[in-house]
C-alpha cells in the first residue's frame, strides 16, 4: 500500500514541472492564479507538517518537492511580475 501512496506522490508532484519549466521559458506567470497558489501552498505546508507527525513517508516526501515546486512558482509570479 505505500508503494500506491508514493506512486500517487511522484505523479502529482511532477504535474508541477511543466508549469515552473513553461514560467521559467517564458518569463510569464500572468496567467497563474496567485490566490490559488498561495491558497494550495498552505495546503502542502499543512500536508507535510501531517506526514511529519504521522511518519508517513509517502507524505512528507511528496509534500516537501511539491512545496518546493510551489515555492518556486510563487517566487517566478513575484519576480516576473509586470510593473506598473
Amino acid at each position: 500500500m505505500e508503494t500506491l501512496g508514493y506512486f500517487a506522490g511522484i505523479l502529482t508532484t511532477v504535474a508541477f514541472i511543466p508549469q515552473v519549466m513553461q514560467i521559467y521559458k517564458t518569463k510569464s506567470a500572468k496567467d497563474v492564479s496567485l490566490a490559488m497558489f498561495l491558497i494550495f501552498t498552505s495546503g502542502v505546508m499543512l500536508w507535510l507538517v501531517y506526514g511529519i507527525k504521522t511518519n508517513a513517508f509517502p507524505v512528507i516526501i511528496a509534500n516537501a518537492v511539491t512545496l518546493l515546486l510551489s515555492l518556486v512558482i510563487l517566487f517566478f509570479k513575484y519576480k516576473y511580475r509586470k510593473m506598473l
